[in-house]
């Protein structure tokens, strides 16, 4: 098998047979879409596609295209990658008996309603891994204080609104969640949230009684200490800026960059969590120790200073997986 990193990660077995994961058009025998973020979906998506049932009615909700969908098909197999809600990893069988394990975007944390990738069950001779805070300096605290922590701030300031910035899939989910645990305040969430929360809803168990909320429509015109869940890109617009000039509403940015002091000031925060969907630089290194590959390839992030440090500190064969690079036979 060879690996390519060109509109998503192509793996090409030996015969002709061409797996593709996470493309945006690109095409295979077989096409594999780990997660419902639109980095890594199908703009227009083939016949049929291998996912999750829960990452297909996301999908579909945010592009809104249906598409068919399996969950297994002979020489792949799906596992749980702890990321989203429905995200999955992928353990794909090669020539003369070797395995590729592609985790998609991933943790190994357990966090409020989802269970983390558990890398102690895979077994697989080749690891494709995302790489997003593969530097020492990306070290998060326990999920459990952290969680605890965010719940104490909501509490602390409830004679005002709360704003609290993530992604529409997956950190505004886990806001919702951990307001509920901590107050009985009213949520609002922005169209796109709600939007989520439905696709989530219709093919989950989980619920997210949240209320819909238009900026322009003058939903918001009387907040006394509602909280909102609003899309991280929104954390600079200028309805955000009239409504904490107005209510005196605080703004909380929810990220793993919330390690770094920059990432408060970009997006004028007045309080950050390092409240992540990926591994922190540790948790990278348990999930190669504990799967032990044979090779590793890095993608997206600090993938050449991980893949680095996995050769020269513990002696891993690894490469960072570069865009238009095929990588195996050469890799010997």
């Amino acid at each position: 098998m060879t690996v390519r990193h060109h509109d998503g990660i192509h793996f090409e077995i030996e015969g002709g047979t061409r797996i593709v994961a996470d493309a945006r058009s690109a095409v295979g025998d077989t096409n594999i879409v780990s997660h419902a973020h639109a980095d890594h979906t199908f703009r227009t998506a083939p016949e049929t596609v291998v996912c999750s049932p829960e990452t297909a009615a996301i999908a579909e909700a945010r592009t809104g295209t249906g598409f068919e969908f399996v969950d297994s098909v002979p020489g792949i197999e799906l596992i749980p990658a702890g990321h989203v809600v429905g995200s999955s990893a992928a353990l794909i069988d090669g020539a003369n008996g070797r395995r590729y394990c592609y985790t998609g975007d991933f943790s190994i944390r357990d966090r409020c309603f989802l269970e983390g990738f558990d890398p102690h069950a895979v077994d697989a001779d080749v690891l494709v891994m995302e790489t997003t805070y593969g530097l020492p300096t990306y070290r998060f605290p326990p999920q459990e204080s952290l969680e605890s922590e965010v719940r104490d701030w909501i509490r602390d300031n409830g004679d005002r609104p709360l704003v609290c910035f993530g992604y529409s899939l997956g950190r505004a989910q886990k806001l919702q969640w951990l307001a509920r645990e901590a107050t009985e305040r009213e949520i609002l969430v922005s169209p796109s949230v709600r939007e989520v929360n439905r696709a989530i809803e219709s093919a989950t168990d989980l619920s997210f009684p949240a209320r819909e909320f238009d900026a322009e429509e003058g939903d918001l015109e009387n907040l006394t200490d509602e909280i909102l869940v609003v899309p991280s890109n929104q954390s600079r617009a200028d309805w955000i800026d009239r409504l904490v000039e107005r209510t005196d509403a605080l703004k909380a940015g929810f990220s793993g960059w919330a390690v770094d002091d920059s990432f408060r000031y970009r997006g004028g925060y007045d309080v950050t969590f390092p409240l992540t969907d990926h591994c922190d630089f540790d948790e990278l290194l348990e999930t190669v120790r504990a799967i032990d590959p044979d090779r590793v390839y890095t993608t997206h992030g600090s993938d050449e200073a991980f893949a680095d440090l996995l050769e020269t500190e513990y002696g891993y064969r690894a490469r960072p997986l570069k865009r238009d690079q095929t990588m195996l036979e050469e890799f010997c």
